[in-house]
C-alpha cells in the first residue's frame, strides 16, 4: 500500500518513469564516451594553384637558361653574367612559388611563412634588380663602345653583381629578422607576414628603379637611332631601309620596357594604397602578371640572344642551323 502511494505521488505512470530512466542512463553512457569528430577537409584555393603553376612553369624555363650559362665556358661575357643573373633570380622565384604552395597546405608554421616569403622577396629583388642592371650593361655598351670590352668593364659587372644580389639578401632577410605583422595583425600589407611599411619600401624602390631603366632606354633608343643613320650612311642605305631598321630597335625596346610595366605596375601600386582588410582576390589578381614577368625574361633576355640559341642548338641537336652561324647583328639588336 505504501509502496503504491509513492509511485503515485510523482503522477506520472510507471512506464514513463521506465523510459525516463533509460534515456537518463543513455545519455550518461555517451557522455562518457569521446566524440570522433570528422577530420577537416583540406581546401585548397585555386589562386595558389595558379601561383604554384607559374612557378613550374618559370623554374623550368630558368633552369635552362642557367644550364646553358653554367656549362658553356664561352658565355663568361658582362652580358651573359648579368643574363644568369636574371635566370638564377627567377629561378629562385619560381622555386619559392612552389614551396609557398607546399609550406602553405601541408607545413603551416610560423617559421615556415617567414622563410618562404624571405625566399620570394629576396628572388623577385634580384629579378628586377637584374633588369636594372642589363639596362646599364647596355647603355654602357652602346655609349661606350670602343672601351666596353675592357678588363675595366668586367669588374664592374661583378660589383654590380654583388651589390644587387647583397641587397636583395638584405630585403629578404627583412621579415626572418623581426620586420613582420605576426604579432600585430593591424601592421600587415596585402601579402601577410609583410608589414605595411616593408611593402611600401620595396613598392618605392621598384618606382624608382622603373623611371631609372626608363631614363636609361632613353638614352639607348637616341643611341641606337644615331648609329642606324651612320650605317646607313656609309653603305649608301634608302632612307627607306634607316627608317625600318630604327623603328624596329625602337619598338623592341618599347616592348622590353612595356612588358616589366604591365607586369610589376599593378601589383605594386596596389601595394602601396591596400593593406590586409582588402579581399584577398586583389592580391592574387595583381601578384599573378608580376610571376608572368619571370616568364618571359628568358624570352626576351635569353633565348633572342644569338649566342645562347646557338648553344641551345648545340645541346638539343648537336649542330648549329647555317641560318643562325651566318645572321649578322644589326642596331635593332639591343
Amino acid at each position: 500500500m505504501n509502496e503504491d502511494l509513492k509511485v503515485n505521488l510523482s503522477g506520472l505512470p510507471r512506464d514513463y518513469l521506465d523510459a525516463a530512466a533509460a534515456e537518463n542512463i543513455s545519455a550518461a553512457v555517451s557522455s562518457r564516451v569521446p566524440a570522433v569528430e570528422p577530420e577537416p577537409e583540406l581546401v585548397v584555393n585555386p589562386w595558389d594553384i595558379v601561383l604554384c603553376t607559374s612557378g613550374t612553369l618559370i623554374s623550368c624555363e630558368n633552369a635552362i637558361v642557367v644550364l646553358i650559362i653554367f656549362h658553356n665556358p664561352s658565355l663568361r661575357a658582362p652580358m651573359f653574367l648579368l643574363i644568369g643573373s636574371l635566370a638564377l633570380a627567377d629561378l629562385l622565384a619560381g622555386i619559392g612559388l612552389i614551396i609557398n604552395f607546399v609550406f602553405a597546405y601541408l607545413l603551416q608554421s610560423e617559421a615556415t611563412k617567414l622563410v618562404t616569403i624571405g625566399l620570394i622577396v629576396a628572388s623577385f629583388s634580384a629579378s628586377v634588380c637584374s633588369l636594372l642592371a642589363i639596362t646599364v650593361d647596355r647603355y654602357l655598351s652602346l655609349y661606350y663602345a670602343l672601351t666596353y670590352h675592357s678588363e675595366r668593364t668586367v669588374t664592374f659587372t661583378y660589383v654590380m653583381l654583388v651589390m644587387l644580389w647583397g641587397t636583395s639578401i638584405c630585403l629578404g632577410l627583412l621579415p626572418i629578422m623581426g620586420w613582420n605583422c605576426l604579432r600585430d595583425e593591424s601592421t600587415c600589407s596585402v601579402v601577410r607576414p609583410l608589414t605595411k611599411n616593408n611593402a611600401a619600401i620595396l613598392s618605392v624602390s621598384f618606382l624608382f628603379m622603373f623611371a631609372l631603366m626608363l631614363q636609361l632606354y632613353i638614352q639607348i633608343c637616341k643611341i641606337v637611332m644615331r648609329h642606324a643613320h651612320q650605317i646607313a650612311l656609309q653603305h649608301h642605305f634608302l632612307a627607306t631601309s634607316h627608317y625600318v631598321t630604327t623603328r624596329k630597335g625602337v619598338s623592341t625596346l618599347a616592348i622590353i620596357l612595356g612588358t616589366f610595366a604591365a607586369c610589376w605596375m599593378p601589383f605594386t601600386l596596389y601595394s602601396l594604397i591596400a593593406d590586409y582588410t582588402y579581399p584577398s582576390i586583389y592580391t592574387y589578381a595583381t601578384l599573378l602578371p608580376a610571376t608572368y614577368n619571370s616568364i618571359i625574361n628568358p624570352v626576351i633576355y635569353a633565348f633572342r640572344n644569338q649566342e645562347i640559341q646557338k648553344a641551345l642548338c648545340l645541346i638539343c641537336c648537336g649542330c648549329i642551323p647555317s641560318s643562325l652561324a651566318q645572321r649578322a647583328r644589326s642596331p635593332s639588336d639591343v
